[in-house]
């Protein structure tokens, strides 16, 4: 893995991909990676592949609220059996123990929801509250506290430490078992922001303003940080954990050094799962390495479920919440954990393997004007269309795709405006992971709404254009002062993303 991170600010070049069996690319190989994935010259008509979003395993477009619940198109019969098991505990609701249900029993004390499917709902994107009967499903708040030098790794250069709060752990839950008060109950409040465009059209922003209301176990910490969390959507994911390090940090220019206005930089985490740094890059900070440690972390926080990865069986109840950390738990049994390692991997299977749908209209005029107006505007900086993922000995149905995820999964400063001020690993209060974009388009068929960015705040993918700042001013502005058919055939192409 990495040698040594505190000794410069520099990435190393050893950071490699530990958790992939991988076979190392030939020169040719390299060479012919770098023509595909070049940006285009010619915007008359569609990039060689460009419709088939996730190479061989792209799905078809589907109609219906499931476009995003299938299974990736190369997965042979006994894999397909492996996912629809693995889909069966992602959408298994657990009960509180004691329960006669054993392989079930489990949840909480204080969780967010029952299982994974209640979050990242048909697999998709999150919504927030809607009215007080939604009770924020699938949004939550992270909280933590600063920590000292010592409390981060020597390993990894510019950490930024951090420590869970208190009383409240790494996560604020909003549902509790009967006998045990919820930890808050999310309040937001929206002032708009009027915003003039070109040619005569405006624009609303909704600027949010949260608060841990109704505390259940007294105050938070004076320096608490609060910073409120959408679940992202769900597919693509084990394509984009098989981009190699390499290929990634190519994007990377923390200092600048080309003037482009562009600096992004890798967040650099300690695994759990290889007891190593690596390259972040699930989550809305990238602030989880590996789809299994991703899916452990929202077991244990979400739902309250141990693993072996996160042991304890209160999930994330702190010393100081003493109820819940002498309730009843489901470690008593066989399992050894209230998930074991096998079901661990069964989810980690599904949610490498749900499909990415293919493009739709990617040879229509506006589409393709619109992905130019993309390019020249510089959103493909951070948006890097297109990748190929390493040669997988042990994962052939991820191995050697060319993939059109439209992210760098580097983190990028976005101005004031976004920014939760609360660091995470690497990632500064103001910095977050590019967000991939395959199925935006697709969101609200999949989701029944069109709200994007980490919180939800925008309305739609307009709202969210105009959100950015920071590194993504000047893009930004391009897309305020650009004529008004310009603007329309952008938001087309993201659509038929």
């Amino acid at each position: 893995m990495v040698a040594a991170f505190a000794a410069a600010p520099a990435l190393s070049a050893d950071l490699k991909d530990l958790h992939l069996n991988i076979t190392p690319r030939t020169t040719d190989e390299r060479a012919r990676i770098a023509g595909v994935t070049a940006p285009p010259q010619d915007f008359s008509a569609p990039q060689p592949f460009e419709e088939l979003s996730a190479g061989a395993a792209t799905v078809r477009v589907r109609n219906d609220a499931d476009a995003f619940s299938q299974p990736s198109g190369n997965l042979s019969f006994d894999q397909e059996l492996d996912f629809k098991v693995g889909n069966g505990l992602f959408k298994k609701k657990w009960v509180s123990s004691p329960s006669s249900t054993l392989a079930s029993d489990g949840l909480g004390p204080l969780f967010n929801a029952r299982s994974c499917q209640r979050c990242h709902i048909k697999d998709g994107r999150g919504h927030t509250p809607n009215g007080l009967e939604d009770k924020a499903i699938s949004m939550f708040l992270r909280i933590s506290i600063p920590g000292a030098p010592e409390d981060g790794y020597a390993e990894i250069a510019d950490y930024v430490a951090t420590l869970p709060e208190p009383t409240y752990g790494g996560q604020m839950q909003d549902f509790a078992l009967a006998g045990h008060p919820a930890e808050y109950r999310l309040d937001i409040s929206y002032e708009e922001i009027p915003i003039a465009l070109s040619g005569g059209e405006t624009a609303s922003l909704r600027r949010p303003t949260y608060r841990a209301a109704d505390l259940g176990y007294g105050p938070l910490h004076p320096e608490a940080m609060l910073s409120p969390r959408v679940a992202p959507q769900m597919i693509g994911l084990g394509l984009l954990e098989g981009i190699p390090v390499e290929d990634l940090l190519v994007n990377a220019d923390p200092e600048d050094a080309d003037g482009d206005g562009i600096s992004g930089r890798p967040n650099i985490v300690w695994s759990l799962e290889y007891g190593a740094p690596m390259m972040g890059r699930f989550g809305h900070k990238a602030g989880r390495p590996t789809i299994m440690e991703q899916s452990a972390a929202a077991f244990a926080g979400d739902i309250g479920i141990s693993s072996p990865l996160y042991p304890a069986p209160q999930g994330d109840c702190t010393e100081l919440q003493v109820n819940c950390v002498e309730a009843p738990h489901g470690d008593n049994d066989l399992r050894g954990f209230e998930i074991d390692q096998l079901g661990m991997d069964l989810v980690a299977f599904y949610s490498r393997n749900l499909g990415v749908p293919g493009r739709r209209d990617v040879d229509s005029p506006e589409v393709l004007r619109g992905k130019e107006v993309f390019h020249a505007t510089g959103c493909a900086s951070c948006h890097t269309p297109s990748h190929v993922t390493h040669r997988m000995d042990d994962r052939p149905e991820h191995s050697f795709q060319l993939i059109w995820p439209y992210t760098d999964l580097l983190l990028h400063d976005m101005g004031d405006g976004l920014a939760d001020n609360r660091p995470e690993a690497r990632a500064t209060g103001r910095e977050w992971r590019t967000p991939p974009l395959w199925g935006v388009g697709l969101t609200e068929r999949v989701s029944g709404h069109t709200q994007f960015l980490h919180d939800g705040r925008a309305r739609n993918l307009l709202e969210a254009i105009l959100w950015h700042g920071g590194e993504a001013q000047a893009a930004r502005d391009s897309v305020v002062s650009m004529p008004k058919p310009d603007r329309d055939a952008l938001i087309r192409f993201l659509e038929s993303l």
